[in-house]
């Protein structure tokens, strides 16, 4: 088992600034070339504070502020404009960077790329839901709409 320090958050282990054991391949494979986390050392531990305190500058005040914000964001669907074919497949496929740049220009307040879930590769066009996690406690689902430019 190796002991790693997330630096990203990692669906399912755990929070950036969280201190994680998890099997020796899945962090030699996985976490530690994608840049998610850092081994642990003693040294490490001042990191896990800046780390913690860059994660809490990020995230929602309270979390009354982040319940008002799903609210908003499961009231209607999001539209996402993109570049399509005839047949209705896309031009590449849509990130969760797209997605947060469609909900902040539909007025919805803004939002970290970095907390939006995609279901499968979206490539065509339609109706999707994604989730988007606004605070440890609050997560909303979105309606996206995908069309065409």
């Amino acid at each position: 088992m190796a002991k790693l320090i997330l630096t990203h958050e990692v669906t399912g282990l755990g929070a950036a600034g969280d201190v994680v054991e998890v099997k020796d391949g899945y962090a030699r494979n996985f976490l530690l070339p994608r840049g998610f986390a850092l081994t642990w050392s003693k040294g490490g531990e001042k990191q896990v504070e800046s780390i913690k305190a860059a994660r809490a500058a990020r995230a929602h005040a309270s979390v009354e502020a982040a319940q008002a914000q799903a609210k908003a964001l499961t009231a209607k669907p999001v539209k996402l404009v993109v570049q399509a074919g005839e047949s209705g497949r896309l031009f590449g496929t849509v990130k969760a960077e797209d997605v947060a740049k469609a909900v902040e220009a539909a007025g919805l307040g803004s939002i970290d790329k970095r907390k939006v879930e995609l279901p499968a590769h979206i490539k065509s066009l339609g109706s999707y839901q994604a989730n988007v996690r606004l605070h440890d406690d609050v997560s909303a689902t979105i309606e996206l709409d995908v069309v065409s430019k």
